[in-house]
């Protein structure tokens, strides 16, 4: 699932008339470089969330039958957030795991990595995160022994050992069983559901990035990450294929 339907407020007044997510980097939509990524790694099944403008997304990537997908649409006439946009697509998951990620975030990762350790591991959630000095900022995550997630935002256990500090990259896989107590039709966040996980003593795993990511939230970085397309840094396919994974949904 790709969460597009958010406001871009941030990045005003670009985002007046054109959503976040069509913003072109290097040429091409923000969001189009999300779908293709999930392509490359075996994703098949594609729902994406709308709000904001929504129908200029929705005629952008169509069916996404010219990017190898099926796209589905989940639209939003009043924002729901992360936990209510994902709350109402749950019906598209088929009771199956679903990977998110962000349609307005620019990242290089191993979306098949992540998936083979949320399935090894027999994870209810895992969280791709992220080294970063400003983590408190951007939301806290601590993470224990064992890649295990034992705080959000000082919420979660209490721990005695020391816990490494890192920030939530905006991809993540949750198991659809998560949902069952979020209201739907009510915009929340689905962190909540991810710190009640972990009070419960549920698996929330974290998994670190080392690749590129940039989430576009200001005019500054979004001229650098234009300039990081121009240079390379990113790029829409890699020199080497990765090897192939089962395809996923």
């Amino acid at each position: 699932m790709i969460l597009a339907a958010g406001l871009g407020t941030r990045l005003r007044p670009l985002t007046n008339t054109i959503p976040k997510p069509l913003l072109p980097v290097g040429g091409t939509p923000l969001i189009v470089w999300n779908v293709l990524l999930l392509k490359r790694h075996g994703f098949r099944e594609v729902v994406v969330n709308l709000h904001h403008l929504g129908p200029m997304i929705e005629q952008v990537l169509g069916d996404g039958s010219k990017f190898g997908v099926r796209m589905i649409y989940s639209h939003e006439p009043v924002i729901l957030g992360t936990g209510g946009g994902i709350k109402q697509a749950e019906p598209h998951f088929s009771g199956e795991p679903v990977l998110i990620l962000n349609g307005d975030t620019l990242v290089e990762v191993d979306l098949g990595a992540i998936w083979d350790l949320h399935r090894t591991r027999h994870a209810a959630a895992t969280l791709v995160l992220r080294e970063d000095r400003d983590a408190v900022k951007w939301g806290l995550v601590e993470v224990g022994d064992d890649n295990q997630i034992v705080r959000i935002k000082g919420r979660g256990l209490p721990s005695p050992s020391p816990a490494i500090p890192r920030m939530f990259a905006g991809i993540h896989i949750l198991h659809p069983r998560l949902l069952q107590k979020v209201p739907k039709g009510v915009a929340s966040s689905i962190v909540d559901p991810y710190i009640a996980a972990i009070e419960r003593g549920e698996r929330i795993l974290g998994y670190d990035l080392h690749g590129y990511w940039s989430d576009i939230g200001t005019a500054e970085r979004y001229a650098q990450a234009e300039k990081d397309a121009r240079a390379g840094l990113i790029r829409l396919v890699d020199r080497q294929p990765l090897e192939p994974h089962t395809p996923h949904n």
